[in-house]
């Protein structure tokens, strides 16, 4: 189902309206029509490739989330229309009246995959981990002054200023406050072991990553909610294979080899349909963007980042990605339009392709290698393709460029080197709270870090109202456009493909597969 986004009013109430429209209106909803659940069978999900990890909290990859969510949980997660719900806590937190202490009361009877009972002490150790080891983590722990039991089935957190995201941030599949026992809490984790529907059985490297039913899953009453509610486990088995070749996904889309085929090239979408997979869209789906490394080497001049910025022309690098604007809408703004976070402060520095006042930046800033490395994959073509387009753009602004192409795995972990890259391509889909995108963290790669992020940051997490947040979010995008830690190329539409006789799946941003089944026709 393709819908465009309606524009809506204020509030968070607007933000969580607009975004579960924005990517359709059945995107996390039980599909019509759908025949009776049955039990059993197994299912393969084609992956764009290798995770770098199965370890939720040290990864904001894509990839790392869709796997894991299966095998791991988080305190809260979010319901249908994008609002936090609760996951492992009973409910939302008891917050106190100057916003700095949160009281999370905890579902009791909850079995970790090595059957031990999940207490509060498994919490409160896994959150600590979770500040130590994950972006979004350290980004919290700046805040936090202390986080404890509270009896054996609540935590308390306590905060040092009123910090709006918290919720939001516990709820994340990626970078993500997974709960697990607090005696294998080892770094790197070596026992992967979980409270999810599903738990790890085998994982052959390049071949497949296996994951079994959990006969021990404790779910929450009710009905399927989005990423909430009820998590029925009807597959016995899950099976996702990496396929990192863009055409080889398509060849198997056609001749419906797996059950699921994630990420497919836009062009693609007149062959799938004609063969034995169904389509499954997601409009708008998010937003690819170039990351500038501004911790080191070249791009650590502000006045070099902004060269890249006014060299670009993103319409021909969306074109090149997309072909075809069905798939893909220009805009330089952080959110479209129909979220109140949306502004128009991007027309200024946005698909200017201007190498002649590139150029001119470029010389100011006195550059004596003018080489820019570009880490990409081409198991996202759509970034592969971008990074060929930008690369004779930024050539014609005098950048030389270095274009470095590996795998997917390989790039998430290079990007963690600040010494090893200078800019690198990713996406994302459209977060309801702005807080969730990775680039707020000083610690995610990139590394923006200065006076006015911190300002405007700052003021824009304490704000207690959501009139007042949404206001300030437009201090935050300026201070994007002028200091360029990372540059949006365009809004864009995503697409995949499942086999006829899956059920009980619907288009989301990371495919999920609990609440799957498998029919006959």
């Amino acid at each position: 189902m393709n819908v465009r986004t309606p524009r809506l009013g204020g509030g968070l109430k607007g933000v969580l309206a607009a975004t579960a429209l924005a990517i359709g209106l059945t995107m996390l909803s039980t599909p019509a029509l759908a025949a009776a659940p049955t039990k059993g069978g197994t299912i393969s999900v084609a992956t764009i490739g290798e995770p770098p990890t199965l370890d939720p909290m040290s990864s904001t990859a894509d990839l790392v989330g869709i796997l894991t969510q299966h095998m791991f949980e988080t305190l809260y997660t979010f319901d249908a229309k994008w609002n936090v719900t609760p996951l492992l806590a009973e409910k939302l937190p008891e917050i106190s009246a100057d916003g700095l202490t949160y009281t999370i009361p905890l579902r009791t009877g909850i079995t970790f995959h090595d059957g031990a009972k999940m207490d509060a002490a498994d919490v409160v150790a896994s959150l600590k981990r979770w500040t130590e080891t994950a972006s979004r983590g350290k980004q919290a722990a700046k805040l936090i002054t202390s986080i404890e039991a509270s009896g054996d089935n609540a935590v308390r957190i306590v905060l040092k200023q009123p910090y709006a995201p918290l919720t939001a941030l516990l709820a994340m599949n990626n970078s993500a406050a997974v709960v697990m026992p607090k005696g294998k809490l080892a770094s790197p984790l070596t026992e992967f072991v979980g409270t999810g529907p599903y738990q790890l059985k085998a994982r052959v490297p390049d071949q497949y990553i296996q994951l079994t039913r959990f006969e021990g899953y404790k779910s929450r009453d009710g009905e399927p909610d989005g990423y909430g509610g009820a998590r029925k486990q009807y597959l016995d088995e899950i099976r996702f294979v990496p396929v990192t070749n863009a055409n080889t996904r398509i060849e198997s889309a056609v001749a419906g080899q797996y059950d699921y085929v994630d990420s497919l090239p836009v062009e693609s979408r007149d062959k799938v349909r004609a063969g034995r997979s169904e389509l499954v869209m997601l409009e708008p789906f998010g937003w690819p963007r170039m990351v500038l490394n501004t911790k080191q080497g070249l791009m650590a001049d502000v006045k070099v980042r902004q060269a890249v910025q006014l060299a670009l022309n993103e319409e021909d690098m969306l074109f090149a990605a997309f072909g075809n604007k069905d798939f893909y809408t220009l805009n330089g703004d952080l959110y479209p339009k129909g979220y109140p976070w949306a502004t128009q402060l991007g027309a200024k520095v946005y698909n200017k392709g201007d190498a002649a006042g590139a150029k001119k930046l470029l010389d100011e800033a006195k550059v004596a290698n003018p080489t820019i490395r570009i880490l990409t994959s081409q198991q996202y073509e759509f970034h592969y393709k971008m990074a060929l387009v930008a690369a004779e753009y930024l050539k014609a602004a005098g950048f030389k460029v270095d274009m470095q192409v590996v795998d997917w795995a390989t790039l998430t972990q290079r990007r963690q080197d600040p010494a090893l890259w200078d800019v690198f391509i990713t996406h994302s889909p459209f977060l309801p709270e702005p807080a969730l995108i990775d680039f707020p963290s000083k610690d995610a790669p990139g590394w923006w870090d200065t006076p006015r992020r911190n300002q405007t940051l700052d003021a824009f997490n304490q704000a207690r109202t959501p009139d007042e947040r949404v206001k300030l979010w437009k201090d935050v995008q300026q201070a994007v456009y002028d200091e360029v830690p990372f540059i949006k190329v365009g809004d864009f539409n995503a697409q995949a493909a499942r086999a006829k006789t899956l059920e009980g799946v619907t288009p989301a941003p990371w495919p999920y597969f609990w609440n799957a089944y498998k029919t006959a026709k």
